[in-house]
């Protein structure tokens, strides 16, 4: 997972508060191949109507908000089921960083497990970004995730995120390498503990002793040297 620091980027508003899961891609679509992509699942009823047939109006399908990378959204954004699909469809549509007053906690970490910044701002920074870029369309923001502040215009102002969330953003890690990162943590643990407790550690089943070579031996140190004598 490539890792997040900056993002300067157009970004588009969402005056809608309470956009769940199953708003940001409907069940249905979720069938199809994730390798097709899901950006035009995106939103997909409130944009099109259930039949697909009717004409957008929401910025998203604006032309001077065309190439945004971040979306600015009411609170409660990613509420819902868990669907993992939500999250595939604003990265498939090119969205990098949704900046809200509150996230789905489920969705939230889905996000940062597909390297998209959730950015919790307050309501009232919420309402001024948004306001700023329905009066300037087109204009840009820059998200800084190492000092989680974010410029628009002569507007600055501050978000949160979970510091472990944070971590796995800035590191771009999943959860098996925040496992890793602990690789020699576990080594010097494990050679401790064997020293400690040498008896702890468990005999060769029966199957691999008879795999064995002829003349092969247990390491020494192994409790089954001492059985097999």
């Amino acid at each position: 997972m490539t890792p997040f620091t900056t993002l300067q980027a157009i970004a588009c508003p969402l005056p809608l508060a309470n956009i769940d899961t199953d708003q940001l891609v409907p069940a249905r679509f979720l069938k199809q191949p994730r390798a097709e992509g899901y950006g035009g699942f995106l939103l997909h009823d409130l944009r099109f109507g259930a039949d697909g047939k009717g004409a957008s109006a929401m910025a998203l399908d604006d032309k001077r908000y065309q190439g945004a990378s971040i979306l600015v959204a009411r609170r409660n954004f990613g509420g819902g089921s868990s669907r993992e699909g939500a999250v595939y469809a604003l990265l498939d549509f090119g969205i990098r960083c949704v900046i809200t007053p509150s996230f789905g906690d489920i969705f939230a970490s889905n996000c940062v497990m597909n390297g998209l910044l959730p950015a919790c701002v307050n309501e009232i920074d919420a309402e001024a970004l948004l306001a700023h870029l329905q009066e300037f369309p087109g204009a840009a923001i820059l998200v800084d995730l190492e000092t989680q502040w974010i410029v628009c215009g002569n507007k600055t102002c501050t978000f949160s995120i979970d510091s472990f969330l944070k971590t796995k953003l800035l590191n771009g890690w999943d959860d098996v390498d925040v496992t890793k990162s602990f690789a020699k943590a576990m080594s010097s643990f494990l050679l401790k503990d064997a020293a400690a407790r040498p008896w702890a550690r468990p005999a060769l089943p029966a199957a691999r002793r008879q795999q064995a070579r002829p003349g092969d031996s247990p390491s020494p140190d192994h409790p089954s040297a001492a059985r097999e004598t």
